[in-house]
């Protein structure tokens, strides 16, 4: 007995926003980083404005395809590269849904991509050090990566939030 799948319309939302982060995220790996460990995570735009368009479902979706996808694409699948980045995008879901659950009249894209850029890089620091570097050194790193969560947090949201603003009425 064959079963077919209905593809939906939010099925093709999810499939289309998450190739555009994917394709975001494979560009921006190609790049060498000024600071080892430290990139703007230009795909979380992506990821932040489907949040605020679509809701929290549609950005876990978009997240975590991103991550697997990009890491096949890139050959790091199931590497420590690939636990460090589902480790911060984890965290940033998380961040990202008790702000969007708890505080969401309060708190906009800027706080919620802050939050959830700080969260990214503090999984990371933490999981860096749980497979990497098992010193307490290494959390000297904590106020240059909290700075650079805030930095590109802020960063990224400007650009979503541009971005939002032009896509009234549209997708």
């Amino acid at each position: 007995m064959t079963r077919q799948i209905e593809i939906t319309e939010e099925d093709r939302k999810i499939a289309a926003f998450a190739a555009l982060a994917i394709v975001i995220h494979v560009l921006e790996s190609s790049f060498p980083s000024p600071v080892p460990g430290i990139k703007p995570g230009l795909a979380n735009i992506v990821t932040l404005l489907v949040l605020f368009r679509y809701g929290w479902r549609f950005a876990v979706w978009v997240s975590l395809l991103r991550v697997t996808a990009g890491s096949l694409l890139l050959g790091t699948f199931m590497s420590p590269t690939f636990f460090l980045s589902l480790s911060g995008a984890l965290a940033s879901l998380l961040a990202m849904l008790l702000l969007w659950t708890g505080m969401r009249p309060w708190v906009g894209m800027a706080g919620v991509s802050i939050l959830a850029s700080i969260s990214h890089v503090m999984a990371q620091l933490l999981v860096a050090w749980w497979l990497f570097i098992p010193h307490r050194g290494i959390l000297a790193l904590t106020p240059i990566l909290i700075a650079a969560g805030v930095f590109f947090g802020l960063f990224n949201a400007i650009i979503a939030s541009s971005i939002e603003k032009r896509l009234v009425n549209t997708v």
